[in-house]
């Protein structure tokens, strides 16, 4: 785990830090994307993700190929990505690393096995995923996955990541500027 000392969205302002501050100030839903089974279980909490509708849908996600997710993905091919909540917070910060976790992020809330990988059960929202095609994209990896099942329930406190702070949906804008 990397506990990270500085801020992701602070310093100097080069060519590659202007995109890394135009990428902060898009913002989306943060997701947790859990794999494997026992030993082999491993989480990364993602927030550059999209959803294609189609005859059979599909998540897209770009994800830290240096990761403990993406080797156990990649070896497997299957995953539960969970919409989370407000609630989560600690939770999203700790499956990216920048959050201490006794006994393991798993031991950090409730989750329960699944054919795709762990499930977290305070997660309303969720899907099993399958990967089609991982191709890399700039540093990181873009996952091309089908959704293969689906459950999605009514939310009205989405965890929202904007410009480095987790921000409830209705302040997803932040205070205006001036």
């Amino acid at each position: 785990m990397t506990i990270h000392s500085s801020h992701p969205f602070t310093g100097p302002r080069d060519a590659p830090d202007e995109v890394r501050q135009l990428r902060g100030r898009i913002g989306g839903v943060v997701t947790l994307w859990t794999t494997g089974t026992g030993a082999a279980r491993s989480g990364l909490t993602v927030s550059s993700v999209m959803v294609a509708r189609g005859e059979e849908g599909r998540f897209l996600a770009l994800v830290d190929p240096l990761s403990d997710f993406a080797e156990e993905f990649d070896r497997n091919g299957r995953a539960v990505v969970h919409l989370l909540r407000w609630q989560h917070r600690d939770l999203a910060d700790i499956f990216a690393g920048l959050s201490p976790a006794p006994g393991g992020a798993f031991a950090s809330a409730d989750f329960t096995g699944a054919s795709h990988g762990p499930r977290l059960m305070s997660a309303g929202s969720w899907a099993q995923v399958e990967r089609e095609g991982a191709d890399e994209v700039g540093w990181s990896t873009l996952y091309t996955c089908r959704i293969v099942e689906a459950h999605v329930e009514d939310e009205d406190d989405p965890l929202v990541h904007r410009r480095g702070r987790y921000r409830r949906a209705a302040d997803a804008q932040g205070p205006a500027e001036q």
